[in-house]
């Protein structure tokens, strides 16, 4: 069973759970590579997560799922603009931010559909209740930046 996380004319995304996410805190005990590790990427999915996007206007779902342990850096937010739009580690980014760099490492998960991983980063934004003006900048700033540094729109 599937929980409806956000839903429009566009886009439907579900769930099969609640996302868990935690912080990987850096240990006296952890190696330096581990400890460097946490500090770039402080976000961990704490279960497998199953997941759901159906594009309405093409009439495909794409499923996937990330697994328990999958880490990830959170918001990419330039320190100078944390003021106007909130730091890297807000807890309205989580999820969003979850889903997003997962596609970002995948771009064959939706079958290399830029605009669309931009559609659901903004989807999901709005579900953590992050305002129109700092929703807006985000997707913008992620789709300019994928398209021209990520190779979105090259098969394989």
């Amino acid at each position: 069973m599937m929980i409806e996380w956000y839903s429009d004319n566009n886009i439907d995304i579900k769930f099969n759970q609640i996302p868990q996410i935690g912080i990987r805190y850096a240990l006296p005990s952890d190696t330096k590579e581990l400890k460097k590790s946490k500090k770039k990427y402080p976000f961990i999915n704490k279960e497998n997560l199953k997941v759901d996007l159906t594009d309405k206007i093409k009439n495909i779902t794409y499923s996937f799922e990330i697994p328990k342990g999958y880490c990830y850096d959170g918001a990419s937010i330039p320190r100078i603009f944390w003021r106007l739009i909130g730091s890297p580690t807000d807890n309205d980014f989580l999820i969003p931010t979850l889903i997003h760099d997962v596609l970002c490492e995948n771009h064959n998960y939706i079958n290399n559909d830029r605009k669309f991983s931009s559609t659901v980063f903004e989807s999901l934004l709005k579900v953590s209740d992050v305002c129109v003006f700092n929703r807006l900048i985000m997707k913008n700033s992620v789709d300019i930046f994928q398209k021209l540094f990520c190779r979105w729109d090259k098969k394989g």
